[in-house]
């Protein structure tokens, strides 16, 4: 597996938010915005989600037993 920055998928709210103000306004081609969703799209398929032990469900928020 490749080595990336990010070690999981998930980011915190405050850090999205950070992240939409700085690229808030910049205007880009048709072309510009393809290339870009394609290169994300293939660097996402390579950073893992949070190992299971991190990973929380809707059942264990809602307190049902699991296996039922």
């Amino acid at each position: 597996m490749k080595e990336y920055k990010r070690k999981c998928r998930e980011l915190s709210d405050e850090h999205k938010e950070k992240i939409s103000h700085a690229i808030e306004g910049r205007a880009k081609s048709q072309a510009h915005r393809q290339h870009i969703s394609q290169a994300m799209k293939d660097y996402w398929r390579g950073v893992p989600h949070r190992a299971e032990e991190e990973h929380l469900s809707m059942d264990d928020y809602l307190g049902k037993p699991q296996g039922k």
